[in-house]
């Protein structure tokens, strides 16, 4: 056997948590819905190609699904121009990554550089009141671990308190899928999709700057430790907004 065993944390790759939600049926529509595709597989590409160890988890465990209008092989084609994702659902390997999921009990925040949430539909009805993800997401913000979240995921923001009862995202500047892009998907399909709005919630609460750019635009943002990204084309920024922050 060569190389060395004795590696010590500081040498090791950088380790990224990346959390995806459970599949769920959403209440408002009675579709099924889960993670979006986009926002793992093309973050997982830019953190395993600065050369990072990426470990999959979801909230409850188990397999995971993605939304259907995520899926690059859908009948509406809604993301057919998607080719990583296409790659990564067929991916022996990789699809594997997914197929049996552990949870997120038992993380030691210590094992890890960042988190990194991802969204989808799923996240609206599974994130919300989800008190062992919330405080997992304070954790690594309290152990100055780099946190990042994109697209619905940022509804963890509206709720999740450091321990002192802080709101973590006060006094921070951050974004999330904006008003804008509910209304043209809401249009899109022909009916409300959503329970929430995060854009409305979020300006609601005091001492937090929420902040959108243009409707369906990579655009997302560090403010310190947090990083945030607005939707399903920022999962890639959101991504290299962390490598910026811990280095290659």
């Amino acid at each position: 056997m060569s190389g060395n065993l004795n590696v010590t944390r500081a040498e090791a790759p950088k380790k990224i948590l990346l959390i995806a939600a459970n599949p769920a049926v959403s209440t408002v529509t009675g579709w099924p819905v889960g993670f979006w595709w986009a926002e793992l597989s093309h973050s997982y590409q830019a953190f395993t190609e600065a050369g990072y160890a990426v470990e999959i988890r979801s909230p409850d465990g188990g397999a995971l699904q993605a939304d259907g209008f995520s899926d690059p092989e859908d009948a509406s084609g809604y993301s057919a121009h998607d080719l990583l994702s296409l790659g990564f659902k067929h991916s022996t390997t990789h699809r594997a990554l997914l197929e049996d999921t552990p949870s997120i009990a038992g993380v030691d925040v210590a094992e890890y550089d960042a988190v990194f949430v991802a969204g989808g539909q799923s996240p609206m009805f599974t994130f919300r009141e989800h008190k062992a993800l919330q405080a997992l997401v304070a954790a690594f913000y309290e152990a100055g671990k780099i946190t990042a979240l994109v697209c619905h995921a940022t509804c963890l923001l509206l709720e999740t308190r450091l321990s002192d009862g802080t709101l973590l995202a006060a006094g921070k500047t951050w974004t999330g899928f904006a008003d804008a892009e509910e209304a043209f998907a809401d249009q899109y399909v022909g009916q409300r999709i959503q329970p929430f709005w995060i854009e409305t919630e979020a300006r609601r609460l005091a001492g937090t700057n929420f902040v959108v750019d243009q409707a369906f635009r990579p655009f997302a943002v560090r403010d310190g430790r947090l990083v945030t990204g607005q939707q399903q084309f920022s999962g890639a920024p959101t991504a290299e907004l962390v490598i910026e922050a811990l280095g290659r």
